[in-house]
């Protein structure tokens, strides 16, 4: 993917469009990135990264396409953020802004436009939606991400998903509009005899204890071993020290590092863009990655791994049906899965039509109107008046949507070496905090159990 960011956007031929996208996490950065593009192919977006214990690297930034120089994306506090559109005044506007956060941030965006907003008036237009797969904390996600003007539903049966759960709870659900996931494209897979490259895509946080994850890169190097003609490729997500979407405390690079035998010669981690590395898959293998997804769109042979139950927790039972669950056991004889066709018209991955013209329209829709109503979130302190205020409290905002004292730096007399002393401070701090993750919590827990 091409460097898709710019602090400053550029305009086009289809006028002056501005649209932003804040993300914070490497995932989201992807989704966000491409569906700024899905929705204004024309136009170059700003880039805006939410502080957080999630914050991309470089490298991280680097692999799904993203500058860091300049030209990148700028790092910001959720205050910082609506500080800086809502003092965007006539062409400096934002148009659109796309949230590729976790819910709770949508949340806080969502009463901070409102409190900047809090009448009818041109003000951007909010988007949202989900990075991939959506198998856990449904409703919980949802009603934060409620009260933007457009919720991003990645496939007819997620579509039908988010209406029931808003209608459920007596919420509008006209903001719901189907598209698909946007990074579903590449070339289509060309079937051989047998797969000569397998890629097992591995998850951060999925399965969870460090007996699962060693399982499973032990089968993929006994896979290796008895396929000496197949290259098996570990896809990892992050390097040792950086941090994804979810937590990872056991990183496979250290449980390589410790497995008897070690990896045999035709079996290697990876990292880079998973489109890429899917270029040259003949078999994908995953216990619930969104890239599963993405080779089924491509036609690749896709398993979904059974080795440790079909359960909620691992996010499996979402492929109840698609034809694609397997063991590595059966994978070893030889098994390549062939997704059903009606499973990947319900979910998204082969959809009729382009998947995006819906909601270009509903966008081209809003923003043609000269004002827009306030912002209306279903969580109030009304209707939540125990939980909402805590949610907009970690983004440092107060109940009713304005910063808290102090939430909004004022940079205008720092000098640049106080910014670099303050952004190595801060990585640093990160270090630290994903260094206890990883190498201090384990042995804690260890501990505790003697």
């Amino acid at each position: 993917m091409r460097n898709s960011f710019c602090r400053v956007p550029a305009t086009s031929n289809r006028g002056d469009l501005r649209i932003a996208v804040l993300a914070d996490s490497d995932t989201r950065w992807k989704w966000g990135a491409l569906t700024a593009r899905r929705l204004a192919p024309d136009h170059r977006p700003a880039g805006f990264l939410l502080r957080g214990r999630a914050t991309p690297t470089a490298r991280q930034l680097g692999e799904v396409g993203i500058g860091t120089g300049p030209a990148g994306p700028a790092e910001v506090t959720c205050a910082e953020f609506l500080a800086e559109i809502g003092r965007a005044r006539g062409a400096e506007r934002y148009d659109v802004i796309v949230l590729a956060l976790v819910g709770g941030a949508v949340q806080a965006v969502l009463h901070g436009v409102r409190a900047l907003w809090p009448e009818p008036a041109t003000r951007p237009v909010l988007v949202t939606g989900y990075v991939g797969v959506v198998y856990e904390k449904l409703t919980d996600g949802l009603l934060l991400r409620h009260g933007a003007d457009l919720v991003l539903a990645n496939s007819p049966y997620d579509a039908a998903r988010f209406r029931a759960v808003y209608e459920g709870a007596g919420a509008v659900s006209d903001s719901v509009t189907e598209t698909a996931l946007p990074f579903l494209e590449g070339a289509p897979h060309e079937p051989g005899a047998a797969a000569r490259t397998v890629v097992f895509a591995v998850q951060p946080s999925v399965p969870e204890s460090r007996a699962d994850r060693t399982y499973l890169l032990a089968r993929a190097a006994a896979h290796a071993r008895l396929h000496p003609g197949r290259e098996v490729l570990v896809k990892l997500r992050s390097r040792p020290g950086e941090h994804t979407t979810h937590l990872e405390e056991h990183p496979y690079q250290r449980l390589a590092e410790r497995l008897p035998g070690g990896l045999p010669r035709n079996c290697r981690l990876v990292y880079g863009n998973m489109g890429a590395v899917l270029d040259g898959a003949d078999l994908l293998v995953t216990v619930s990655s969104t890239a599963a997804l993405e080779a089924m769109h491509r036609g690749v042979p896709t398993a979904v791994l059974t080795d440790l139950g079909i359960r909620e927790a691992l996010g499996n039972h979402h492929f109840l049906g698609s034809g694609c669950l397997a063991s590595w056991d059966r994978l070893d004889e030889g098994f390549l899965p062939v997704a059903d066709p009606a499973w990947l018209a319900q979910q998204g991955v082969s959809p009729a039509g382009e998947p995006f013209a819906a909601a270009r329209t509903r966008l081209a829709q809003l923003l043609a109107r000269e004002q827009l109503p306030p912002v209306a979130p279903y969580y109030t302190r009304a209707t939540a008046p125990g939980y909402l205020p805590g949610i907009l409290a970690r983004h440092h905002l107060a109940p009713d949507g304005t910063p808290l004292p102090g939430a909004v730096r004022r940079g205008s007399g720092e000098s640049r070496a106080g910014r670099w002393l303050r952004g190595r401070l801060r990585e640093a701090a990160r270090g630290a905090y994903r260094h206890g993750v990883q190498r201090v919590a384990p042995v804690i827990r260890r501990l505790g159990e003697l």
